[in-house]
């Protein structure tokens, strides 16, 4: 498959962990955005292979790790209420502070596991009878198909179908991290997917206002170890730039199309992050002529509130502070069969992938 099975190929990898090897002469710290970087990271065993100079930090990338716990919350309630509740699948076993989707479905809740949000448009358009609400969570790069799916319903005059929205911008996430007193990254490995939706427009008064360099990255070994050299490149060379190592399928520019959906249903406003708070500026929220399909609005649930599990280290770990293993709870009280937090039960959650890929990391 061109553009795919070269990008796993061993050998040019390992040619690139040669590179970096030559190139780097002191400590860097790095971290890849994405939740799917750091699984291949971990599952490919490339942590192990690097030099210890270079040290990968897990950031904030999975948009089922950072959606606020009071979201799941209000999920669960409509289950409770006899709405049709869809949802894409890796929701589905995060814990809210009292039940998860699974849970509140086990109790009688109508869930419904869906690939598409345009099949949610398709069940209320068959119930008409029923209220019918898509969890609409991610980043960038699912909110044209959760607009696309208002757009659809609001042509064919459905007014039982709505979004509960919980979309965030990684940007403004990466702003946040590098204004965090803690803080100490020295290079990125952007998300290539965002990009592919959103360009790579945003970066570089990122870049030019900290200092710091910014390597648009997919997310095959290849890909990855290739980004960290053009990183560890940079940084040697004391160079703070935006480079797009993902080019075969982002462009500067991104999805014009795409970009046009989102900004049709969606304007930008403040968004909270689980564990980590209220980021300003970055999150995704529907616009006032759309406000009808809003489930949070049609249902009146802004009021719920739900405190985190103090036991839960989620957000030092999604802010690059704490690895998981260094939770005390981590596979003790908290594993994927019981998960305290977000982190370890979602598909790219960075303690989910300690737990199933690292022993040798979690030992060393």
């Amino acid at each position: 498959m061109k553009y795919l099975k070269e990008y796993r190929d061993l050998k040019p990898t390992r040619d690139y962990l040669k590179l970096i090897e030559k190139t780097v002469t002191k400590p860097w710290n790095i971290m890849e955005i994405c939740g799917g970087q750091t699984h291949s990271l971990v599952r490919n065993g490339i942590l192990e292979l690097l030099p210890e100079n270079v040290r990968m930090i897990h950031g904030p990338g999975c948009p089922v790790c950072v959606t606020p716990l009071n979201l799941i919350d209000k999920a669960v309630e409509l289950l409770q209420k006899g709405v049709i509740l869809c949802s894409f699948g890796d929701m589905v076993r995060v814990p809210g502070s009292r039940l998860s989707l699974q849970e509140a479905k086990a109790n009688g809740g109508d869930l419904r596991i869906l690939y598409s949000p345009l099949e949610a448009v398709k069940i209320a358009r068959e119930n008409p009878d029923k209220e019918v609400v898509f969890f609409a969570v991610g980043f960038e790069t699912t909110a044209p198909a959760n607009a696309l799916s208002v757009l659809h319903a609001q042509k064919e005059g459905l007014t039982n179908y709505s979004i509960l929205v919980s979309h965030v911008l990684v940007p403004p996430a990466m702003r946040g991290i590098l204004d965090d007193e803690f803080c100490n990254i020295d290079a990125f490995l952007g998300a290539g997917h965002v990009c592919a939706i959103m360009g790579t427009e945003e970066y570089p008064p990122l870049a030019k206002e900290y200092n710091i360099p910014i390597v648009i990255t997919g997310f095959e070994p290849l890909d990855l170890v290739e980004g960290i050299y053009m990183a560890v490149k940079q940084l040697e060379e004391g160079r703070c730039e935006v480079e797009n190592q993902y080019a075969r399928v982002v462009r500067r520019e991104g999805n014009t199309e795409a970009r046009k959906v989102i900004h049709t249903l969606f304007e930008i406003g403040d968004r909270a992050w689980r564990g980590i708070g209220v980021i300003p500026n970055s999150g995704y929220i529907i616009r006032e002529e759309y406000k009808a399909y809003d489930a949070e609005v049609k249902f009146g649930m802004h009021s719920i509130q739900a405190p985190e599990n103090p036991k839960c280290i989620a957000g030092e770990i999604l802010k690059g502070i704490k690895k998981p293993h260094q939770c005390s709870e981590f596979g003790k009280t908290c594993t994927p069969a019981s998960p305290l937090g977000a982190p370890m039960v979602s598909s790219e959650g960075a303690c989910a992938a300690y737990y199933h890929y690292s022993d040798n990391l979690i030992s060393s």
